[in-house]
């Protein structure tokens, strides 16, 4: 039995999981008139991503004045680990990014607070309160996958991975470490967009590969965007 999903790309490592990504974004990019919505994702590999956009090799060839990111979760409330997302977005891209281009989840209030907020700026950014589905929420949605196969916080066994109305959850009790209240994006968000890609890299995401292609009932198999859906893997992690 296959260990990885179908859709799937094996690259040699990391590195290279994060230039088959940029060059799919600038693709989207130069694909998308006017203005571009991209989702983010937290973790190891979008960090190689984000330093490689910001980069020689692609800084040039993407229209900063037109791309808007977006994130797929964040962790919130008092903790050093509040606002890890953005700050690793912040980092990674510098001042590249133009005023008021860059959508961070809130972080310092109370998860349901945080998530109605962002939920508010999703509506403001669409123009709508429901999901059309002739017209997509984002233009790319960056995902990557838990070992025990969450993706966003959207983690196993929780309500929030069966929420089919709201755009926006908050997550009282994630499923790993740390331990700390999140917000996530919903199954329903995360789908609205012509092309999902899940960057998966490393050993220990192997189990969680071979649970989805066996059928196991986890949040990452749920995701599924409404043209491509698309998993860039490494050696390591596809095995």
């Amino acid at each position: 039995m296959s260990t990885v999903p179908t859709g799937h790309q094996v690259l040699p490592d990391p590195d290279a999981v994060a230039r088959a990504a940029a060059e799919r974004l600038v693709a989207v990019a130069h694909a998308t008139p006017g203005r571009v919505g991209i989702c983010l994702s937290g973790g190891s590999t979008p960090k190689l991503l984000y330093r490689l956009l910001a980069g020689p090799d692609f800084r040039e060839s993407l229209p900063w004045e037109r791309l808007h990111w977006f994130f797929g979760d964040e962790r919130v409330g008092g903790g050093p680990e509040a606002g890890s997302n953005r700050r690793l977005a912040q980092d990674g891209f510098g001042d590249l990014v133009p005023d008021g281009h860059l959508h961070p989840i809130p972080s310092d209030g109370a998860a349901p607070v945080c998530a109605e907020t962002y939920a508010a700026e999703l509506r403001a950014w669409y123009g709508a309160d429901r999901l059309d589905p002739g017209r997509p929420l984002f233009d790319l949605v960056l995902l990557g996958l838990g070992e025990d196969g969450h993706t966003a916080s959207l983690f196993p066994g929780k309500p929030e991975a069966r929420e089919a109305q709201a755009w926006v959850v908050a997550v009282p009790q994630a499923g790993l470490a740390p331990f700390v209240p999140r917000v996530s994006l919903t199954l329903p968000a995360l789908g609205a967009t012509p092309l999902i890609l899940f960057l998966v890299t490393g050993q220990g995401k192997r189990a969680p590969l071979a649970r989805l292609a066996a059928g196991e009932d986890l949040p990452a198999g749920h995701v599924r965007a409404r043209g491509e859906t698309a998993w860039l893997l490494d050696r390591a992690a596809a095995g």
